[in-house]
Formats: structure tokens, sequence, C-alpha cells
């Protein structure tokens, strides 16, 4: 399988984590934004934006992002980008294509996350800088 793929789904999965578990960010110069708009393609791609912020990262840095429609309880995970915690600001855009596609125009709610994967021994454990939820309208492109 592809790397892609599996980073995708693996970041998916540590977004759908952070969903249950993320606490507040520790440091409140650590911010993670959702654009107000994400677009989505006739063909099933849909891609969702923002900004983020962090420092201090040792490990492995990801901005991860969900977004669910109509039934809150059907969340999909849309990709993840390596995001850089240097205190800089930095865009951030996750793509992700599926087939047939679950989106359509209109209302959506999305939650974006930046997790740090910290050595925890024989595990790389998530370390969450920040976390933002936020209902976005999907626009057809």
């Amino acid at each position: 399988m592809p790397a892609r793929p599996v980073l995708a789904a693996a970041l998916g999965a540590a977004a759908l984590l952070c969903a249950a578990v993320a606490p507040a960010a520790a440091d409140s110069s650590e911010t993670v934004t959702v654009d107000k708009t994400g677009h989505v393609t006739k063909d099933g791609a849909i891609t969702l934006t923002g900004t983020y912020r962090c420092t201090g990262a040792t490990g492995p840095a990801f901005v991860s992002s969900t977004v669910s429609q109509g039934d809150r309880s059907f969340v999909y995970g849309i990709g993840g980008s390596a995001a850089q915690c240097d205190g800089a600001e930095h865009h951030w855009e996750n793509t992700s294509t599926f087939s047939p596609s679950p989106f359509k125009s209109g209302k959506a709610h999305v939650q974006a996350t930046v997790t740090e994967l910290r050595s925890g021994g024989l595990l790389l454990l998530p370390d969450f800088h920040a976390t933002k939820e936020q209902d976005i309208t999907l626009d057809t492109e």
C-alpha cells in the first residue's frame, strides 16, 4: 500500500482520538484555525484549510482534520499535513477523496488538531498542541 494513504489513515485515526480525548492546549500561543469554507469536487475530493502555530515539538508534528455533515456520528478523517512547530503561523491544507462522496454543498462540522508524536519508550504517544472545532460551509467546485 502506498505511504500516503497509510499516513492519511493514521492521521485520521489520530484526529478521531483527538476528538475523544484532546485537552485544551497547554500554551495559549499555540493555535489552530479552520477556514469558514471548505471545498468538495464532483469526483469526491474534499479540501479543508486553515492556519496553525505551535512551539517546542521534539517529535514529528501534524495537522489532522475531520469533518461531519448532517449526522455527527459519521466523522471522516480528511488527510493530514506535516507541521513545523517553530512559533510562526503557517497555513495547512488537508485533502482526501471519497468514492462515492458522502459530501455535498452546505453546512459541515470540522475539527482540526495539531498533534506531536513523542517517544514514550517503545511507543509514540500523542501530545496535543492545539485543537479547534468549527461549523463551516462546503462549496462545490
